[in-house]
């Protein structure tokens, strides 16, 4: 069988930190993003659809579940998926962002903290497979580290670092209009102080 080429939005020094780092990363004992997942919920139907890109080690995803909703959890590290499996007792998909093919099946998009590794030239077309994915009127919430240009952290992983308005643009290129921009301050696995930007974007004219 001949070998897929490295897929786009794939960091090779990225993805190798996270296969070599699946077991710590999800035994530590951080909490979930409970209010940006109750927001999330809250504009979704009872019972929602819902692709999770990057669930990590699932701890998101157990309270996604926990909000009733038929969620499906993905994660582009096969070392990670397992993780989330084992967490969650539930089959987790092995997905990377470039090889998601769905169309009009979700009525949400849930993506915390994955979407910050995509090379920035690549980002639009990962945003419009996710508009594509999404049905009519879905919700699409991301989460990025704030910066001013792409670059690596002291651990070595890629980060575009978008400021507010140039990832509101690119959103917007991508059929996402108007998205709202969330900033705050808080950490991450690198335990450095960090801005982030919390987007929520909705497929279609309502604003979220």
């Amino acid at each position: 069988m001949q070998q897929k080429d490295q897929s786009m939005a794939d960091d090779p020094q990225t993805t190798a930190f996270y296969a070599a780092e699946a077991a710590r990363y999800a035994a530590r004992g951080t909490p979930p993003n409970t209010r940006h997942i109750a927001h999330f919920s809250s504009l979704l139907p009872p019972g929602a659809a819902v692709l999770e890109l990057g669930c990590g080690s699932g701890r998101d995803s157990a309270a996604l579940f926990a909000k009733g909703l038929d969620l499906t959890p993905s994660d582009g590290s096969p070392e990670m998926a397992a993780e989330a499996q084992h967490r969650l007792g539930r089959k987790v998909l092995v997905l990377r962002f470039a090889d998601l093919a769905a169309e009009n099946a979700y009525d949400g998009v849930y993506a915390n903290a994955c979407l910050l590794h995509v090379p920035r030239a690549e980002l639009p077309a990962i945003l419009r497979g996710i508009h594509r994915a999404l049905r009519a009127g879905g919700v699409f919430y991301s989460s990025f580290k704030e910066g001013t240009a792409e670059g690596r952290d002291r651990l070595g992983r890629l980060y575009n670092y978008p400021s507010p308005d140039w990832l509101a643009a690119t959103f917007a290129a991508a059929g996402f209009p108007s998205p709202e921009i969330e900033q705050t301050m808080g950490t991450g696995y690198d335990a450095e102080p960090t801005p982030w930007l919390h987007v929520y974007a909705r497929k279609g004219a309502r604003a979220v």
